[in-house]
């Protein structure tokens, strides 16, 4: 098949070509999907070389075991996704931090995008996101950095639980803890 068909191949039958060992499948695979999986990575890992090398693991082993992939339990996306959540969690319990390093703070990333159009609705939505980052700051930082894990880093209470070593009691109770003083201090700020 020629280097342009490849690109046109769903991402199923990419993963049969994968399976067989075309690195140019893989390529088409990688454009696709590197992005997202880049992004989840930085979300998770907090740092762009470590993201990168989170990425680069994680293709590295859908190269190798891409046999594993069945079409039956969800997308290529979600599969790819999957794993490379997988290899940020062993990364992240290899760590000496044992953390991620989330960014809460997207003022840094707003004043590099230009300016949109200044609505109500933009002035309010803009608002609350400086109250939610105050009332983050201002939590506990076991407290904030489980509120960062599931609503930033997408992970499940479960997950937190391992990935952090803390029974899961535990960090539930965090979790209800910082959503309280996240409300008291919320309301306070409104």
């Amino acid at each position: 098949m020629s280097a342009g068909g490849v690109e046109r191949l769903a991402d199923e039958e990419l993963m049969t070509l994968v399976q067989d060992g075309d690195a140019r499948a893989l390529e088409a695979l990688y454009d696709r999907h590197g992005g997202a999986a880049y992004s989840l990575a930085h979300r998770i890992m907090g740092e762009r070389q470590a993201a990168e090398d989170v990425t680069q693991e994680a293709f590295v082993s859908i190269w190798r075991s891409g046999s594993r992939y069945d079409p039956g339990r969800g997308s290529v996306r979600s599969w790819v996704l999957a794993i490379l959540r997988n290899r940020a969690i062993d990364a992240l319990r290899r760590s000496a931090s044992r953390a991620p390093r989330l960014d809460h703070d997207d003022d840094g990333v707003l004043e590099a995008q230009p300016s949109p159009e200044r609505t109500d609705g933009e002035a309010l939505r803009r608002e609350r996101a400086r109250v939610v980052r105050g009332a983050m700051r201002e939590l506990p930082h076991d407290q904030s950095q489980v509120l960062g894990l599931a609503y930033f880093g997408g992970f499940t209470h479960r997950e937190i639980s391992d990935m952090l070593e803390v029974p899961l009691g535990t960090i539930k109770g965090r979790m209800r803890l910082g959503l309280e003083k996240m409300r008291t201090s919320m309301d306070e700020a409104i």
